[in-house]
């Protein structure tokens, strides 16, 4: 079922005014969740010759994990990515413990993926990073990493053993990692 930008901010207004105690309000999005989710239940539990019974068990239980979660769910965000996520997770695990191994395809739920807002993973907030990084660990992570080169070329560049390349490429990560954990505190 695909999703107009309408039908997605009433869901997020459904969903903001159950948080706030409208149950009417609640069973209203609960139902239009599970109209919109049976349809993609259907379709990726039919690829794995499941029956249509199996897949209202799976409606169900993306229902209950829905209302048990329903508290991680970001007000700011939109709640049809977010429903739909659960959704992929619980079909999933359905077809896991059905105990044969089946794709589930992301083209099912891609119409309800959020995109990454925009300036996430903005290469200059990498540069920015990289550049607290010593002059040699920078080169070896922009080489490396953002260039593509071999620890090869960068050893011969650098004068340096591949093995040295590689302890200081771990460390400059390690370190990257570090810096940006401190960034987001």
């Amino acid at each position: 079922m695909s999703l107009t930008k309408g039908a997605r901010t009433g869901w997020d207004d459904m969903m903001r005014a159950a948080l706030a105690g409208d149950e009417a309000a609640y069973r209203r999005l609960l139902a239009e969740l599970a109209q919109a989710l049976r349809a993609t239940v259907r379709r990726t539990l039919a690829h794995a010759r499941r029956s249509e019974g199996d897949a209202e068990d799976v409606v169900q239980e993306i229902l209950l994990a829905v209302h048990l979660k329903r508290h991680t769910w970001d007000p700011r965000q939109p709640l049809a990515p977010w429903a739909f996520a659960v959704a992929r997770h619980k079909t999933i695990d359905a077809l896991r413990r059905a105990g044969r191994a089946t794709h589930v395809s992301i083209d099912d739920f891609v119409e309800n993926i959020a995109a990454p807002p925009e300036g996430a993973g903005d290469r200059s907030d990498v540069e920015r990073l990289i550049g607290r990084l010593d002059a040699r660990q920078s080169r070896i992570v922009r080489g490396v990493s953002l260039d593509g080169r071999s620890t090869k070329e960068m050893a011969d560049d650098l004068n340096m053993s591949e093995g040295a390349v590689r302890v200081a490429l771990h460390r400059a990560l390690k370190r990257l990692a570090a810096l940006y954990r401190s960034d987001g505190e």
